[in-house]
């Protein structure tokens, strides 16, 4: 199914212009029909759903702790 930019912001619940900052730096695919631009409900969604998995891959990335450097000597 396609969605028009309004129509995909609605179902996102995200602004417009998020959406057409995606489109604009060709994050999303979209395919233009006469003046209308449509995006692909279910490739949108992959999107989203690769993002978010991204976004939970470099939390607990960033979350694990350092494991203690053996060259470190202490001075005191």
């Amino acid at each position: 199914m396609y969605l028009n930019i309004q129509e995909t912001a609605d179902y996102l619940e995200v602004p417009v212009s998020e959406i057409q900052r995606l489109i604009r730096e060709r994050q999303i695919r979209t395919i233009q029909v006469d003046d209308d631009i449509l995006l692909n409900r279910d490739q949108f969604n992959f999107f989203i759903e690769q993002r978010e998995k991204y976004k939970h891959e470099l939390e607990a990335y960033m979350n694990t702790p350092l494991p203690e450097d053996p060259d470190i000597k202490d001075e005191d």
